[in-house]
């Protein structure tokens, strides 16, 4: 019997990851990518009886894979936030799926393994841009200012890395993070002892102030859409740029469109926080699009559908 964990590359994969292994210390195969490389089933060859365990990825994005793994035998339980379209039935599907805004993968593993790693599920919440919720799941637990603001920012840092277009923007592969956060259930004593956190740490100061420079293509009471240059620093940046622009201006949806090397763009959606929906719903719109309510993307934009995208940005919100 083989396992396989299957997990998105942002911060709320890692940290879901994190506490079921905390709990459970599985020798498994890791199967990961960048944030927007979603497609992971399929490179997933398990058959009879073999375990695999999926976390932040879309079902609805890996249906037919899935659909593989149940007729081969494996057994799967599933953990997502984004919209998973119809949920097949089976007696070897297990999931724990819940598309409302206020939710992220780490949480529904907080919630299935009833708090038991619960700190790295407040890190994950944090790097989802989820702060409201993060900062609900850690009362009570004791921690001063100082602890609440590194969970915060390891969060931030751990989600900045899984953005990229390929392995080689990031500082570190999502599994080889995974594989020095792994077995430390003290997450402030992570950023303190292992060196990946001033890595990250002095890798996001140095883009997010490059992004800060950055001129709106659109800026209005309810919208605001930039549009980021092909370069690493700013496929690095797009999502957390997107987080911070959406905390700081709750009423307000915003757009980031980042340029491709080979053409067209990579589009990362937040809708304002003040309503926390249709930002999934817009980029399903678009065929490689997804996401969740309140945080959504397309994976290629051609070039030539940007005023359709803009048009349907202004509709949506």
């Amino acid at each position: 019997m083989a396992h396989y964990d299957v997990f998105n590359g942002d911060a709320d994969g890692l940290c879901a990851l994190q506490q079921l292994r905390l709990v459970e210390d599985v020798d498994a195969t890791l199967v990961t990518g960048v944030k927007r490389d979603i497609s992971l089933l399929e490179r997933v060859p398990a058959g009879a009886d073999d375990v695999v365990t999926v976390l932040d990825i879309s079902l609805d994005k890996n249906r037919a894979a899935l659909a593989g793994l149940l007729e081969r035998g494996a057994r799967v339980t599933y953990f997502d936030h984004h919209f998973p379209g119809e949920i097949p039935t089976s007696p070897a599907l297990t999931t724990h799926i819940d598309t409302s805004a206020e939710q992220c993968t780490a949480l529904l593993v907080d919630r299935a393994l009833e708090g038991r790693c619960r700190p790295w599920a407040v890190v994950g919440a944090f790097g989802d841009g989820l702060d409201v919720e993060a900062r609900r799941a850690a009362s009570g637990m004791g921690f001063s200012d100082a602890d609440l603001e590194r969970l915060r920012e390891l969060g931030i840092y751990l989600n900045y890395n899984g953005y990229g277009e390929h392995l080689e923007d990031l500082h570190f592969a999502p599994d080889a993070l995974f594989r020095r956060m792994r077995g430390c259930a003290d997450p402030v004593a992570f950023t303190e002892l292992d060196a990946a956190f001033a890595v990250l740490r002095d890798g996001f100061t140095e883009d997010m102030a490059r992004a800060r420079d950055l001129e709106p293509a659109l800026l209005s009471e309810r919208h605001g859409l930039y549009v980021l240059p092909g370069e690493r620093w700013a496929r690095r940046i797009s999502g957390v740029l997107a987080n911070e622009l959406a905390q700081a201006a709750p009423e307000r949806a915003h757009a980031l469109l980042t340029r491709r090397p080979e053409g067209g763009f990579v589009v990362s959606v937040r809708a304002p926080k003040a309503t926390g929906d249709g930002a999934d719903a817009l980029c399903r719109q678009f065929s490689t699009g997804g996401g969740r309510k309140g945080a959504a993307g397309i994976n290629v934009l051609p070039a030539d559908d940007y005023e359709t995208f803009l048009t349907r940005f202004q509709a949506a919100f």
